[in-house]
């Protein structure tokens, strides 16, 4: 069989201007494309044209045409037009030439010569009068014949060209390159000679051939002269057709590769991430934890066994590093996400690593807290450094250590790692107006700033390649060249003091790369698993080999290379955009320490992963491999699902069954998946086996689906030898499951089974399957009890001593002797029609037609048949029929198949959430019931007073709290859970939940209360921020000082600020001493503008308020006369870009602003490093005025009457 051709033309030629040069010389360049005649674009290989050098050429120089060489000289031709390739190895080189003497009698499809090179035959394939197009096709083809195929995992990576030329003349042939004959007001750059008839491929058994299908156009090759040479290309038929090939080793194992149906762990033996949407820079991250393997034998000594649950974070990780130790394809981090709290959202959003990876180290961390896994992180990741001020004249200095993480090093003006570093330890020179104010020692020169003390094992460096522009106001990429070693010595950045035992030589591990710009791009990273091993590229699903040059080089960014004057650049994949500087950079670097290698390299292997983990994914693997196994065995089986009586008498509903019951939810009908060759019987006996019954006292019934919309039993099966798909096309609708009734009976004749005889001899009246079902109204329940069989011609009320059997209640004098019941309760006709006892009798006909029975009529004249249901009930006195009207309760059966058509099941959550588990609950009610209703079973049910109970609609996206219910007489609970129109109308909102409050007031109070939210500030303004919504109604809960979700509480309308008080000193457990120092302010553009007093109205408060608390500091309690307090806030280089927590501070007279920033940071909560980074200032209460910056040695007496602020 021929293999295919392959064409990699990817222009029309007929469709560009002749006359236009430029167009002109794209039509020298010729078209590459798939074969066979197709279009494709193949952008995945390298052409020999793509780079295009481009020169300066003048007026002049475009008179001379370089000389070229003849097509016969074979080493000129290849040198000129078939360079080697940069930093790759060339391992075959060969050169052969077909030479064609008939070409007009040639076959569709023409072979050449065998030839080989690199031990494999290659040929030239020619299609002499076009492959469907009006060109010469030709390509180049490996010559291995069907007897002696290559393995499967054969491939060559060859490049190779293909000149086709004049026999008599070799100066005449496919040279495409010959510069245009323009003549130029001036200077113009153009392309230098190249030849489209170039390309580079990766042989394999199934792309065995490529080439070019638009070659040479066949009008030109034959008739119009050939250039300017005056002769044609194909001369007397004859031609000749020489191939250039050139074999390279192929590095990496992937060069030229399409990734079809590549196995990453077949080729690396390692797996990557599958993306969920934008999580490339997540997938990134991982894999470099991975790696570090140390980190993942960590976390698998966390225990998890008793907590696998999709919230748990350190049980997701194992389970994803896991995965990736075991699992022969890409692993989905979904569990991962989930446990992160994650939306849909949230996926294809992308976050700030570095972010992600300290909420991930410390996530961690505190599961490891009591395990041998404890500090663990902290002696791979984290290091110290020192801030210091050192006076210059005298012998004082002021420093702090502190724990890094990672550091962060600016890229832009710096070219390499060292620059960074030198960058980052820069030592700032304090003199002049900003000296340093020395204890002792007065105003001092000083030199400031920050010193190396430790480096970690494993050194994570983020490069700022993401920077605020000021010039664009946004954020922006920054692409600039930066350079990072292979090996780096972090010695010259630590302190005169630290630990030199080790040298601080430091192995490349990883280098994470972003690809594109700040508003598109992709995430993906290089990574080298072992000590001496290679570097790979983990790209989402793709592992590949990479090399050195391209795990570090190409990530530097900057220029491209070899870009010369004039050329657009090169195109990102992401934006569309052409670009001289690279879009790849690196944004994060792994370093790790070279004489710790082994340590943190350590071999981790499946005998270091907790054991549970391997249980629970083998027992997932075994149950997607049944549901696998049973999808491709599905034609063989037939689902069926089975009622039996014991089902029946469980359920409280309409119908047998709830045919769409979950099978985990009893009661629900049992589905078997049976074999269509087995036969009724063998069915029959495993249905029987589940009863733990003879097969012997079982009999199928067949279920129908009535017009009216129920589905019940119509005729048993009456051949047990037939098999089960016979049966189902036999009694089954195809579009309908195929259902049964499971009868069971203990009657016995002879030590035989007897059933009714259903089919009677002709004259005889049938017997008729009924089904009971009783309402209980004292316990509200509505279930079935049984089936008795009744003769046509009986009358309604001959049913009574039966149900009075089944029930075991006595029968009345006047009821039928139970002596006279045939087989299965079937009773024989009486001889005299009973009084009617104290019941009623229902039909139930469907869901909405529930009908009154008739005591008198026949069950024929009733229209009863087989598998029809009747309710009864007890006739109740007035007096039980007002107990239970009175506790909500329904007398009536139809009325409780009303509850039932519009019963909805409700789950009702605490709105303040607590530990308890119990506090969730489901209540089953009715879609009519009105507020006082279905409050009062929920007050019922928690056994609280139901008017101090508050409920809230549920946000479906979120889950969380919408807005809260207004009671209110006509609304009912269809109306509030699935409104149309009004108030709650939102398809947002979920129809099957509710919020409630238990509150400490009745719901009649409301009207006299309103929201107030205060935001708590407990040590220091800059502190996450505790939310409260607080009540006059004195609540306490834990204190905690993380952020919370607001609490929505009531405080009096017409309160004041002191009513407050109480409440606050309650939710944070507050001495009454602390709580006498309580202070209440509003903020407005984060600045303040009002301080309560314990009188001011709350009404005078309006509903967007920023509102403020916190104990007032114990020196601003206690300053003297001359003290003043200022309000401070934070501002970004302008006082007109205001943010954070606004704040009092007291000023002290005569104070240096030295004391007066320890005093500030203390006050703020603001400590080391990031309140060194801090300017202070002070602004006028003007909105134009300019701020005037605060030096160390300053006094306080310019802050009168000034307001303060730090940026």
């Amino acid at each position: 069989m021929d293999p295919v051709s392959h064409d990699l033309d990817s222009q029309n030629l007929e469709s560009r201007p002749e006359k236009d040069p430029t167009a002109d010389l794209e039509t020298q360049l010729g078209d590459m494309q798939i074969g066979g005649g197709g279009d494709m674009l193949i952008d995945d290989y390298d052409v020999g044209d793509e780079k295009q050098d481009v020169a300066i050429i003048t007026h002049d120089d475009l008179t001379h045409e370089p000389t070229k060489p003849m097509a016969d000289d074979y080493e000129g031709m290849k040198e000129r037009h078939l360079p080697t390739l940069p930093d790759l190895e060339v391992l075959h080189e060969n050169i052969n030439t077909w030479h064609i003497e008939d070409y007009r009698r040639l076959p569709k499809k023409a072979r050449g010569p065998k030839f080989e090179c690199g031990g494999h035959p290659w040929r030239i394939l020619l299609f002499p009068h076009g492959n469907n197009v009006e060109y010469a096709s030709l390509y180049l083809e490996q010559g291995h014949e069907d007897e002696d195929k290559p393995s499967e995992d054969w491939y060559a990576c060859v490049q190779f060209m293909l000149v086709m030329w004049n026999k008599n003349d070799p100066s005449i042939y496919t040279h495409q390159s010959r510069l245009p004959k323009i003549t130029p007001p001036k200077a113009v750059m153009v392309p230098l000679l190249t030849n489209i008839s170039a390309a580079n491929h990766r042989f394999n058994t199934d792309e065995c051939d490529w080439g070019f299908t638009r070659y040479a156009e066949l009008r030109r090759m034959f008739s119009a002269p050939w250039d300017a040479s005056g002769r044609s290309m194909v001369e007397n038929d004859a031609i000749s057709i020489t191939a250039y090939l050139r074999i390279y080793k192929d590095p990496t194992g992937v060069l030229w590769h399409k990734f079809i149906n590549y196995n990453s762990k077949k080729e690396t033996g390692m797996v990557g991430l599958k993306n969920q949407g934008a999580t490339c820079y997540l997938n990134s991250l991982l894999q470099s934890l991975y790696f570090t393997n140390a980190f993942r034998k960590a976390i698998y000594l966390i225990p998890t066994e008793n907590e696998t649950q999709k919230k748990n974070s350190a049980w997701a990780l194992q389970r994803l590093f896991y995965l990736l130790q075991t699992s022969e394809d890409a692993v989905s981090t979904q569990e991962l996400t989930a446990s992160f709290g994650w939306e849909t959202k949230d996926i294809f959003l992308q976050q700030d690593v570095q972010e992600l990876s300290r909420i991930l180290m410390d996530r961690m961390e505190a599961r490891m807290k009591g395990t041998d896994a404890e500090n663990a992180l902290a002696k791979m990741f984290v290091g110290k450094m020192k801030t210091y001020i050192s006076c210059i004249n005298v012998d004082y200095e002021s420093s702090r250590i502190e724990d890094f993480w990672d550091v962060q090093l600016n890229v832009r003006g710096n070219r390499n790692l060292d620059e960074s570093f030198r960058d980052y330890i820069q030592v700032e020179t304090m003199e002049g107006e900003n000296k340093y104010f020395a204890e002792g020692h007065g105003l001092q020169d000083a030199r400031k700033g920050v010193i190396f003390e430790i480096f970690p094992q494993v050194l994570h460096l983020q490069l700022k390649r993401f920077e605020y522009d000021i010039n664009r106001d946004s954020m922006m990429k920054v692409n600039d060249r930066y350079e990072f070693p292979e090996v780096f010595d972090a010695s010259p950045y630590l302190s005169e003091n630290a630990d030199r035992s080790e040298p601080y030589l430091y192995q490349l591990h990883g280098v994470l790369v972003h690809s594109g710009d700040l508003t598109a791009g992709h995430y993906y990273a290089f990574l080298k698993p072992t000590v001496n091993g290679h570097f790979y590229k983990f790209d989402d699903d793709k592992v590949t080999r990479a090399t050195l040059k391209e795990a570090l080089e190409e990530n530097f960014g900057g220029d491209y290379a070899n870009l010369v004057n004039g050329h657009a650049g090169i195109r990102n994949p992401y934006t569309r955009t052409l670009s001289t500087k690279r879009s790849m950079s690196a944004y994060m670097l792994v370093y790790i320490r070279k004489s710790r290698e082994k340590d943190i390299l350590i071999d981790v292997g499946e005998v270091d992963s907790p054991t549970h983990l391997a249980r629970q994914l083998n027992e997932e693997r075994a149950a997607v491999e049944k549901r696998r196994k049973d999808r491709e065995e599905a034609h063989l089986y037939l689902p069926i699902s089975v009622v039996t009586e014991r089902d029946f008498k469980a359920y409280q509903g309409f119908d047998l069954i709830d045919w769409g019951a979950d099978s985990t939810t009893l009661p629900a009908p049992q589905t078997y998946r049976v074999l269509r060759a087995s036969t009724v019987a063998d069915f029959t006996k495993t249905v029987a086996e589940s009863m733990q019954l003879p097969a012997e006292q079982v009999r199928l019934w067949v279920m129908v689906n009535r017009q009216n919309k129920t589905i019940r039993p119509d005729q048993p099966l009456p051949d047990l030898k037939m098999c089960v798909n016979e049966a189902y096309a036999r009694y089954s609708n195809r579009d309908k499951p195929f259902r049964f009734w499971a009868e069971s009976t203990t009657s016995l004749a002879d030590g035989k089974t007897q059933w009714p005889n259903v089919n009677p001899s002709p004259g005889i009246s049938p017997p008729i399957l009924i089904f009971l079902k009783y309402f209980n109204a004292d316990d509200q329940t509505l279930k079935g009890v049984g089936h008795i069989y009744m003769r046509k011609t009986s009358k309604v009320a001959e049913m009574i001593p039966s149900i009075q059997q089944l029930m075991g209640w006595s029968p009345g004098k006047d009821s039928i002797s139970t002596s006279s019941v045939l087989s299965n309760g079937l009773p024989s006709p009486p001889n005299s029609t009973p009084s009617p006892p104290n019941m009623q009798l229902y039909e139930e006909i469907k869901q909405s037609m529930i009908e009154p029975m008739k005591a008198k009529s026949t069950l024929q004249q009733a229209e009863i048949q087989d598998g029809d249901i009747v309710c009864f009930q007890r006739i109740l006195s007035e007096k039980a029929t007002a107990t239970i009207a009175s506790t909500g309760g329904y007398t009536d059966a139809r009325e409780f198949y009303d509850y039932l058509q519009n019963r909805i099941i409700v789950r009702f959550s605490p709105k303040l959430a607590t530990e308890r588990e119990d506090d969730d609950f489901t209540l089953a009610l009715s879609r009519k019931m009105s507020y006082d209703q279905f409050s009062a079973k929920v007050g019922e049910y928690l056994k609280v007073d139901p008017s101090h109970l508050r409920f809230t609609t549920v946000l479906a996206s979120t889950g969380k709290p919408k807005q809260p219910v207004r009671r209110n007489q006509v609304t009912t609970l269809s109306q509030i859970l699935m409104p149309t129109l009004g108030t709650y109308a939102n398809s947002s909102q979920r129809s099957d939940a509710l919020y409630y409050e238990i509150l400490e007031m009745s719901l009649s109070e409301l009207e006299t209360k309103r929201n107030i939210r205060v935001n708590w500030l407990p040590e220091g303004v800059v502190r996450e921020v505790l939310y409260l919504v607080l009540d006059i109604l004195g609540r306490t809960w834990s204190t905690d000082t993380r952020v919370q979700e607001p609490i929505d509480v009531l405080a009096p309308k017409n309160g004041v600020i002191h009513d407050l008080i109480t409440p606050i000193q309650k939710r944070l457990n507050l001495s009454d001493e602390a709580t006498s120092a309580l202070r209440i302010y509003e903020s407005h553009g984060c600045k303040v503008i009002k301080e309560f007093s314990a009188n001011f109205a709350l009404v005078s408060i309006p509903d967007y308020a920023t509102l403020y608390a916190e104990i007032i500091p114990e020196e601003e309690r206690e300053a003297g006369d001359q003290d003043r307090a200022i309000y401070a806030f934070h501002f970004d280089k302008e006082p007109s870009k205001p943010h954070g927590v606004p704040f009092k501070f007291v000023v002290k007279p005569g104070e240096l602003f030295k004391d007066t920033k320890e005093r500030l940071s203390k006050r703020a909560g603001i400590k080391g490093k990031q309140f060194d980074k801090l300017k202070f200032a002070l602004c006028q209460r003007s909105v134009y005025s300019r701020p005037t910056y605060l030096n160390d040695g300053m006094m306080a007496g310019p802050f009168e009457r000034s307001q303060g602020g730090k940026s």
